[in-house]
């Protein structure tokens, strides 16, 4: 992340520096919980806009033969909740989906509360930040078949 060095104009949130390890392009791969078939691949890849206030994630995943997700989000710092909130825009939904994001250290959280979908990605990085895995589960009381747990890895190819 670039800080923006013109006196008196706004610079980043410093929270927005644990987004950074994201950078680059990654493979993904994965399967529903209670599948040992591997029915989910893909590609992320992770930019910063200039300026660093945002970074762009733009991620197309293939869900065995009948989903295809391509979406872009946009992550910043929300100054209502200091903490980092994003917006999905998917070819899954007319609307853009707001997430919140938690990094510490290696462990990653995102959350998406808006009906009908409420589940949470719990994730870590390792390998020197080089690969990832997590899943994202139901919330409880959600709708587990609109929300669907999965398991997912990455691994930095860029």
């Amino acid at each position: 992340m670039t800080d923006n060095q013109n006196p008196g104009m706004p610079t980043p949130d410093p929270k927005l520096k644990a987004l950074d390890r994201f950078i680059g392009k990654w493979k993904m791969g994965g399967h529903y919980v209670g599948s040992d078939e591997q029915n989910i691949k893909g590609e992320v890849e992770y930019r910063w806009l200039p300026g660093g206030f945002f970074m762009e994630q733009h991620i197309v995943l293939q869900f065995g033969e009948h989903l295809h997700i391509d979406s872009t989000e946009l992550i910043g710092y929300d100054f209502e909740t200091g903490g980092l909130k994003s917006a999905v825009y998917s070819n899954m939904s007319p609307v853009p989906l707001p997430y919140f994001w938690e990094i510490d250290g290696d462990d990653v959280k995102i959350t998406v509360k808006f009906d009908p979908l409420d589940a949470t990605f719990t994730g870590k990085f390792s390998d020197g930040g080089n690969t990832f895995s997590g899943g994202w589960r139901p919330n409880e009381g959600a709708d587990a078949v609109v929300n669907a747990p999965y398991d997912v890895s990455g691994s930095r190819v860029k």
